[in-house]
């Protein structure tokens, strides 16, 4: 058996050459003009209505542009008005309010911030809205998107929200500002700034107490309108009332007419009368009508002028011991130094009836 007879096994078949793979098309010249046709074409087909929404989105922006401006320039100039008419009365008491400079600063500002963003956010989020609506989106799931994301953060968020539309309502009803004397509750003192979510108040010993405009459910203002100013005048039951009462009219009298008491006064020291009668003593009740915040002023001198024309006219103001009788001795060194505890253990009528404020021990 020869070697030629042998058949060889077949093996693996030679790759073909490079230059017998297909070649990739080249986009001839008439293929070039076709796609510029077509692109042109189109271009002229839709050229129009890129326009118009061009033109739609330019003309919207521009108008809510103009309109924002308009608006925050009104609100600044109504801002600016208030302010001057209420400089115009320099201090003076406007519906009962008293006005004071940094707290109508402050409110003003306050006000204007708030309006000049509501105002942007209405008009910039409306022509956000009608831009999307020019190119065709269909805003259904996006404002069903937007409410339900705003009502997650609207209770994730309750307590800055209530935080913030509290602050907004206090400003805007005025129910304190700048100045005022404020009981709301959680804390009292004078009012040193009030924000939108925080009011900061300053303690009687000097401390400031930061309170969440959502947490204060009441507010009680000491500054506003006008305050009271009440004193009680305590004398002898053997006392003339027409000579008390004539010498308390007096001193009414005389303080209205004085400086500065008559700014601080707002109307007469009157006179309201017995407010009740012992036997050892009766009250004479004073009232007065002053300016929020100088109640307690008014009655310090009250009682200061009270006291000197007492003295001068010889009516004895009568304190927490038992009051001589009529007749007593006024220059008797032992009245008033006897404990109360002695009269309650006086037995003996006869030692009492000679000398009631007399210790029993030295009663003969």
């Amino acid at each position: 058996m020869s070697l030629s007879a042998v058949p060889l096994a077949a093996g693996p078949s030679p790759s073909p050459s490079p230059s017998q793979t297909t070649a990739p098309k080249v986009p001839t010249l008439q293929d070039a003009q076709q796609s510029a046709s077509n692109a042109a074409g189109w271009v002229e087909e839709n050229w129009s209505t890129w326009l118009a929404i061009g033109l739609q989105v330019l003309l919207i922006a521009v108008i809510a542009v103009v309109l924002r401006m308009a608006v925050r320039r009104a609100i600044t100039k109504l801002i600016d008005r208030m302010n001057r008419t209420a400089q115009a009365v320099d201090g003076t008491a406007i519906g009962g309010l008293l006005v004071n400079v940094e707290r109508r600063r402050q409110r003003s500002q306050a006000i204007g911030s708030v309006l000049r963003s509501v105002a942007s956010f209405v008009i910039l989020g409306t022509a956000a809205l009608m831009i999307l609506g020019t190119f065709r989106i269909n805003l259904a799931p996006l404002l069903a998107s937007a409410g339900v994301a705003g009502v997650a953060i609207g209770f994730g968020a309750r307590n800055l929200v209530t935080d913030f539309l509290s602050g907004v309502f206090m400003i805007l009803e005025d129910q304190y500002g700048v100045g005022d004397q404020i009981d709301v509750g959680v804390a009292s003192g004078e009012v040193i700034e009030v924000g939108l979510r925080v009011t900061k108040l300053r303690g009687d010993n000097g401390e400031i107490w930061y309170v969440r405009n959502g947490e204060v459910k009441r507010v009680g203002n000491l500054s506003q309108g006008w305050a009271t100013a009440g004193v009680d005048v305590t004398v002898r039951p053997s006392e003339d009332l027409d000579h008390v009462k004539a010498v308390l009219s007096q001193v009414g009298e005389t303080m209205g007419k004085e400086e500065p008491w008559n700014e601080m006064l707002w109307g007469p020291v009157e006179i309201l009368g017995l407010d009740s009668l012992l036997l050892d003593s009766m009250v004479v009740r004073l009232s007065a009508k002053t300016m929020p915040g100088k109640s307690l002023t008014i009655e310090r001198e009250l009682r200061w002028r009270i006291k000197r024309a007492f003295d001068a006219e010889g009516i004895r103001i009568v304190g927490g011991l038992p009051a001589q009788p009529d007749g007593e001795a006024e220059s008797d060194p032992t009245a008033g130094m006897a404990p109360p505890s002695a009269y309650a253990s006086t037995t003996s009528p006869q030692s009492a009836a000679a000398s009631p404020l007399t210790p029993p021990s030295t009663a003969k």
